[in-house]
């Protein structure tokens, strides 16, 4: 049973540490859109993989760039691009003027490109993403903390404080001191695996690993259905491209 956590270093960023019956020896792991994992064996020692990391640091750095580049190898948008989130839609369109312009209202997130370009151009992807996250954000502010506390009072459990974060690789996490994570790119989901994500992290409030005790909780939570939900989870990425 591999066990997981995630910590946060300057420079680096987040950072999940998994411990691993079958890992041998401290190792590192890059991958795009998943960012840095620290692999543990099981019984080793944290905070000699942590150490690990702070002399790798430079490598590590070196190493995420590349990824990035990779990661910028991105889905070109154009007028054709269906996108929904809980609460908005995408509209891409040519207009007359000389900037990108972008617009959200009444449910519609507006992005107007210039005649003069095509839509592929960096600028205008780059304003549609950051339209599209900016918007997910202030989405996700309104609606998440709100149903995070609903959901904790209806079972009864304690947090300490909720932040909206633009997660790389999870949609959602849950410290040792109980403060939950969650990802923006939730809005993008149904809203019963917005539930389920909320859930699991909270079920991390007591049970802080994987194991059995957390899947039994977190099942009476889901009403019989964790592993279902768990599974459905599969056909989404914390990334919209």
């Amino acid at each position: 049973m591999n066990k997981e956590q995630i910590i946060d270093i300057p420079e680096l960023g987040e950072i999940c540490i998994r411990q691993s019956a079958k890992a041998k020896r401290i190792s590192i792991r890059l991958k795009p859109f998943a960012g840095t994992t620290l692999v543990i064996p099981k019984g080793g020692d944290i905070q000699e993989g942590i150490r690990f990391l702070h002399e790798k640091r430079e490598w590590i750095k070196a190493n995420l760039k590349k990824l990035e580049e990779k990661e910028q190898k991105l889905t070109v948008f154009d007028e054709n691009t269906t996108f929904q989130s809980r609460s908005f839609a995408l509209r891409i369109q040519k207009h007359p003027f000389s900037k990108v312009r972008l617009q959200l209202k009444n449910g519609l997130l507006q992005v107007f490109y210039p005649a003069s370009i095509h839509v592929s151009n960096p600028e205008v992807q780059e304003t549609i993403r950051y339209g599209i996250e900016e918007s997910l954000r202030l989405e996700a502010k309104r609606f998440l903390p709100g149903r995070l506390v609903w959901l904790a009072n209806r079972h009864n459990i304690k947090f300490q404080n909720v932040t909206i974060k633009n997660l790389k690789s999870r949609w959602g996490s849950c410290s040792a001191t109980n403060n939950i994570n969650l990802n923006l790119h939730l809005m993008r989901l149904p809203d019963q695996l917005i539930d389920y994500v909320l859930l699991h992290e909270l079920c991390h409030v007591h049970e802080k690993n994987h194991g059995p005790h957390f899947w039994a909780r977190l099942d009476i939570m889901c009403n019989g259905q964790a592993r279902q939900l768990d599974k459905a989870m599969q056909d989404y990425q914390t990334k919209i491209y």
